[in-house]
């Protein structure tokens, strides 16, 4: 029974009803969970990050699970003692606004982080994505990531590269600073929801004028809910000569069914077997 320790790093969960059968759902799964109190205020940032360190201190803790994304997580990054997290390793698990912690808490300490559901994604969660979580958190058994998923292919080829990536804008929210992520040498995922084209034209135009596509190995594109997954890709083919592999998912992001991802990780992303497999 692996321990479970719920933290709110960024927005609070609007109803208690979805915490509470969040955490009823994952204690059906088999896990233990700590933290049991809904909060209905939001912390400062200083006392969200001393709650990160307190969860990384726990002995008891395995796996430190964000309730909700929303915004605000980057505002711990100045404030986390990376040399503590890195000598009591974890897994730490989240999406979309936890973008930010999956990805810098990797490149500050090695740690391998999981963007996955979060605890107001577990009421009543798809097959798949228990499946998923319960894969990467047993260590990933299932070598074939997109197990179970359905893929489709934009350019074809193969590539090994560490896996990184999340929330399209909240990366983007990273550029021009000391934190913003590096992707030469990744298989990158992108996702985003609910934003107007236009705006996604803007990050990842931003992202192709600052050379972040120029050394990636490979780029998956997630679900852009309200958007055509293939205008999305068009953005980046209108401006550059693709030379590396894509495909697209819809069960990476905000939508019901998701994979559960190993952000760090050594990855092979093949596009003939539809496959990304954990080395």
């Amino acid at each position: 029974m692996k321990v479970i320790y719920p933290l709110l790093p960024s927005w609070l969960v609007k109803k208690k009803r979805d915490f509470i059968d969040g955490v009823k759902s994952l204690e059906k799964l088999g896990f233990k969970v700590l933290n049991r109190r809904f909060v209905t205020r939001l912390p400062s940032n200083r006392k969200k990050a001393d709650q990160v360190h307190s969860a990384f201190l726990d002995k008891r803790v395995e796996v430190i699970l964000a309730q909700r994304g929303g915004y605000s997580s980057i505002k711990l990054l100045p404030l986390l003692d990376f040399g503590m997290i890195r000598k009591n390793p974890k897994i730490f698990a989240g999406f979309s606004d936890l973008s930010t912690l999956l990805n810098v808490l990797y490149e500050k300490t090695g740690l391998v982080t999981l963007h996955s559901p979060m605890i107001v994604n577990f009421p009543k969660p798809p097959r798949i994505n228990v499946l998923s979580f319960l894969n990467a958190i047993n260590g990933f058994p299932q070598k074939n990531i997109f197990a179970g998923a359905p893929v489709r292919v934009y350019h074809h080829g193969s590539a090994r590269g560490i896996l990184k990536g999340g929330n399209l804008a909240t990366l983007t929210s990273l550029m021009g600073t000391e934190w913003e992520i590096e992707t030469a040498g990744s298989v990158l995922f992108l996702e985003d929801v609910d934003e107007e084209l236009y705006r996604v034209d803007r990050y990842l135009t931003q992202w192709f004028l600052a050379g972040k596509f120029r050394r990636i190995k490979g780029l998956i594109l997630g679900d852009f809910r309200g958007l055509r997954n293939r205008e999305v890709f068009k953005i980046l083919s209108t401006q550059m000569k693709v030379h590396f592999p894509v495909v697209h998912t819809p069960y990476i992001g905000h939508g019901k069914n998701k994979i559960t991802l190993p952000v760090g990780a050594v990855v092979d992303l093949d596009t003939f077997r539809k496959s990304l497999t954990l080395r």
